[in-house]
């Protein structure tokens, strides 16, 4: 889930004591004149959950109830990253005597919070991490040992933060406090500016939270900015179901995410495109015959491959739930099964004789199988 930056800032960042500038959400010039009266001069940001809106002309100032208007009329209506604008946030513009960056997020490699820090700030991170890396600082968090203003201190050692640094260690342990809290992928403030007068504040914040943990955050999880979404997308939404619409030709239907994206990946490397990104578990059995609708009705599909691979969700229960749907859908596109793990034996037999198809002994040949097919005039029905 991701929010756009007044709910992060106004919902997160506030009530964990970090700084924000005054601000209101406008939806109209009008209400942007209105808000300017309060504010005075301020930046006029345009509201969409994705980065570079600066780069793309998202950002600007107003000087002037009138210029407010004149730009709140520019940005309101603009697409960015496909994203349209609806809102724009009216922020009193700040004196900034230096750019810091400051992040949080979890480490997909330790499965461990990060917290990350750099003297660096409103550039792209990315490129401060490969070009100077001294200057990006990480702390690694185990835990049970948590992360506190202590912490942050000795994160901070040797960098000249120009009398910030009491400041700056407050935020950081309080963004790592609050995402756990919040069950946050990441808080980022970018930049965290410290003013001519002083003041240590977050001038902007990106923030995603963990899809898994919304029935945890339900309140907040209300305010997530909506995705753009294609038809097929949201009948995935509306079935219970995390379906992913792309370009290619070689639809995919997988159990759990991880191997829903290697296989993915080897249909790239076999020379194909993949069509989707669809992943179902144990569930299949109900909700096998929606999961196939959605993969079929992406009209650039040419073939299908199905790759089960059971541990605990069992690969026969899953079978059975894809043969039932696929007799009462009877599509005409080739299929390719690759079936492994508890109760394959079951699975194989239920794919051979349901519908008459040899399941693949290797995932690489039933993907290679379906690559060539979607590139082919091969029409129904399978075998190896």
């Amino acid at each position: 889930m991701n929010f756009l930056e007044y709910v992060a800032k106004a919902r997160v960042l506030a009530p964990a004591g970090v700084p924000i500038p005054r601000a209101a959400l406008c939806r109209s010039p009008e209400e942007a004149v209105a808000a300017f009266e309060g504010l005075g001069p301020c930046m006029v940001k345009a509201q969409v959950p994705t980065g570079k809106r600066g780069k793309a002309g998202g950002i600007k100032p107003a000087n002037s109830a009138e210029e407010a208007r004149s730009v709140a009329e520019r940005i309101l209506g603009m697409a960015i990253d496909g994203h349209a604008v609806g809102a724009v946030l009216l922020e009193e513009q700040a004196r900034i005597a230096r750019e810091f960056y400051a992040a949080v997020l979890i480490d997909t490699a330790s499965r461990c919070p990060l917290v990350l820090f750099s003297t660096e700030g409103g550039m792209d991170i990315e490129e401060v991490a490969a070009t100077r890396p001294d200057a990006l600082r990480r702390h690694r968090v185990e835990p049970e040992a948590g992360f506190d203003a202590a912490a942050a201190r000795a994160l901070l050692s040797g960098l000249d933060l120009g009398g910030a640094e009491g400041a700056v260690a407050d935020i950081l342990a309080s963004l790592y406090e609050t995402s756990g809290r919040v069950d946050a992928e990441l808080i980022e403030i970018n930049p965290l500016a410290v003013l001519a007068d002083g003041r240590v504040v977050a001038l902007d914040c990106k923030l995603t939270l963990d899809d898994s943990a919304a029935f945890r955050q339900a309140e907040l999880a209300g305010e997530a900015a909506e995705e753009p979404m294609t038809d097929l997308e949201r009948e995935g939404v509306a079935n219970g179901l995390k379906f992913i619409q792309l370009d290619g030709d070689v639809g995919v239907l997988a159990n759990g995410a991880g191997l829903t994206m290697t296989t993915m990946d080897v249909i790239s490397h076999c020379g194909g495109r993949p069509a989707n990104f669809l992943e179902i578990g144990g569930e299949a059995y109900t909700k096998s015959e929606a999961a196939l609708k959605l993969v079929l009705s992406n009209p650039g599909v040419k073939s299908l491959v199905v790759n089960f691979c059971g541990a605990f969700a069992r690969t026969d229960v899953m079978a059975e739930g894809v043969v039932t749907a696929w007799k009462r859908l009877d599509p005409d596109i080739p299929v390719f099964f690759s079936i492994h793990g508890t109760g394959e034996d079951e699975a194989v037999r239920l794919v051979r004789e349901g519908l008459g198809c040899e399941p693949f002994d290797l995932m690489e040949d039933a993907i290679q199988a379906a690559v060539d097919a979607a590139h082919s005039t091969v029409s129904r029905g399978v075998a190896r």
